[in-house]
């Protein structure tokens, strides 16, 4: 294991979370060694690995099996690859069975919470059974905060058929980096033929995208959380001031169902800004869209995104032709199903 040693002489935050995770899982004893890299210094021993392996972030992990070396940059991928029978941390409980929440109370419970405390909360109540709806970089965070509980947790996303190769291939980065299954939901066939066949492929253009939307995400979400007890959101209150200004961050999903008689939604995000979301991308190093290095800040799919121009807010680049209170698709705003 390369561990990074900061000029104050610590370990960096990143290195001593994963020393954690480890010791948690009782395998600590398996690491054979810990070289420093020592910031600011080259001819660390640390250093000059990583830069043997072109790596320049701690911590890596560097595994030798008879004579192939495989190097991990991601603590949760090591973890899995290579000690995929562990033993999950005590924490780490399968989550009770969910009784019926009472959201009040716990809207006040949760009121002033940091959303890794908030993630904590829900998925020691619902672990597997709550699901996280992944597509951009607020999610991305939620996943990384979702893996350093312990608990338990899903993920899915809708693949709609016209995401950007470059939101493909963030999907399955997340993937690797995290070791976790994604749930990738498509549209139903018959449905999207039938659409496509009456409205063409750039309908939106002319009536408006809820058509389009229903098909290609609503319908997929729609099965996706039939399966589940709970949900959690990247939503922030400030992502659309017209429609997400009262955003909570715990709320009983008044217009989609699940398994049983309610479902739950959580919006860990809620009161954060996107400033915040990204210093936590850069301070946990999460990976996110190589889009947003492009000039794009909220992305959906092609057809329907562009990127953002100076001062703009981030909604305004998606279905930039409507009205500011029609830009949402329908997966968190729109009639009962």
């Amino acid at each position: 294991m390369v561990k990074k040693q900061m000029a104050d002489g610590q370990p960096c935050k990143k290195c001593a979370q994963a020393e954690e995770m480890i010791k948690d899982r009782e395998l600590w004893d398996k690491i054979n060694e810990v070289v420093w890299a020592i910031e600011n210094d080259p001819d660390s021993d640390g250093m000059k690995l990583g830069a043997a392996r072109g790596i320049e972030l701690a911590p890596f992990f560097i595994v030798d099996d008879d004579g192939t070396e495989t190097v991990y940059t991601s603590i949760a991928k090591f973890l899995k690859q290579t000690f995929p029978d562990a033993k999950r941390p005590s924490k780490a409980k399968p989550a009770a069975a969910a009784g019926p929440v009472d959201v009040l109370a716990a809207q006040e419970e949760l009121q002033g919470k940091e959303p890794p405390a908030i993630v904590d909360w829900a998925l020691s109540r619902y672990g597997a059974d709550c699901g996280i709806a992944f597509s951009g970089a607020e999610d991305v965070a939620l996943i990384d905060m979702a893996s350093k509980t312990g608990h338990p947790f899903s993920v899915f996303c809708l693949d709609t058929g016209r995401l950007h190769p470059e939101t493909l291939r963030f999907i399955n980065r997340v993937r690797d980096h995290y070791a976790i299954d994604i749930y990738v939901m498509a549209p139903d066939r018959a449905k999207l033929e039938a659409f496509v066949l009456e409205k063409g492929l750039f309908s939106f253009y002319e009536d408006g995208h809820k058509g389009c939307c229903g098909v290609r995400k609503v319908e997929p979400l729609r099965r996706a959380l039939s399966f589940l007890g709970a949900w959690m959101t990247g939503q922030r209150q400030d992502q659309s001031p017209a429609t997400r200004n009262d955003l909570d961050v715990i709320e009983k999903d008044s217009i989609f169902k699940g398994k049983g008689d309610e479902l739950i939604k959580f919006n860990p995000l809620s009161n954060w800004s996107s400033d915040r979301v990204w210093a936590y991308i850069r301070d946990e190093r999460v990976p996110y869209n190589e889009l947003h290095d492009q000039g794009y800040i909220s992305i959906g799919c092609e057809p329907c995104t562009r990127a953002s121009r100076p001062g703009e807010h981030e909604r305004a680049a998606r279905w930039w032709w409507e009205e500011d209170t029609q830009r949402e698709c329908g997966l968190h705003a729109g009639p009962n199903p």
